[in-house]
């Protein structure tokens, strides 16, 4: 799994960051906590799944893993929604397009 340099946080994210980025490296169990990711089809935006997702036996595999980008961290689905509509409208107001992989590799790394 990859982690965006720059991770957006959502607002209850930022307080407990920490405690959860400990929680999905161990690999235990979390109540409320969402990862965004750049999708896994082509003709979705983004990726909103369960941090326990990851902890299904197939993600065991290097490979699987390798393929997970997380641009995003949120403490509840109305929360990763709130972050996936921030994220867009940023990469909108900013490009005026919504590629938003292209944006999170290009456009905010060589502005800061």
């Amino acid at each position: 799994m990859k982690w965006y340099r720059r991770l957006y946080l959502g607002e209850q994210a930022k307080s407990a960051k920490y405690k959860m980025f400990g929680m999905i490296r161990k690999g235990r169990f979390q109540s409320d906590t969402f990862l965004i990711m750049l999708p896994s089809n082509p003709n979705n935006v983004l990726d909103i799944i369960s941090a326990n997702y990851v902890l299904q036996p197939h993600f065991k595999k290097k490979t699987y893993k390798e393929d997970l980008y997380v641009v995003g961290l949120a403490k509840g689905q109305g929360e990763a929604m709130e972050l996936v509509r921030d994220i867009v409208d940023e990469v909108y107001n900013k490009t005026g397009g919504v590629d938003i992989a292209e944006y999170l590799k290009f456009g905010r790394d060589r502005k800061r």
